[in-house]
């Protein structure tokens, strides 16, 4: 068990967006991204397939899904992998709708289950 050494750590709360959080740029891109990865993960795990098969499915090479499943994702953009979900038999779907009156900008998000 861990000692309580009265030393206080602070902690911030986050956004919501790591990327964000991280000053990254287009921190909603990335966020999306990796959404977007995420579901292609879990469509690959609960089918069970080796990456050699979803890399067929997905028409690219394995070292590319490895670098996908890994969250390696600089060359891969959020439509490639809209298109990956599509081969992994996924609906995509994009919704476009006014952003709320007391909300600034429109932002991108990425929501749904893996089917």
């Amino acid at each position: 068990m861990a000692r309580n050494s009265g030393t206080e750590i602070a902690v911030t709360e986050g956004s919501g967006n790591v990327f964000a959080d991280m000053d990254l740029p287009e921190p909603e891109i990335e966020l999306t991204k990796a959404q977007l990865a995420s579901h292609v993960r879990a469509v690959v795990k609960r089918r069970r397939l080796t990456q050699s098969a979803a890399a067929a499915l997905m028409e690219i090479d394995q070292p590319k899904v490895w670098a996908l499943l890994n969250g390696r994702l600089a060359n891969f953009s959020s439509e490639r992998l809209m298109r990956f979900l599509a081969a992994l038999g996924q609906d995509v779907e994009i919704t476009v709708r006014a952003k709320p009156r007391g909300r600034a900008q429109g932002r991108v998000s990425v929501v749904g289950e893996v089917a």
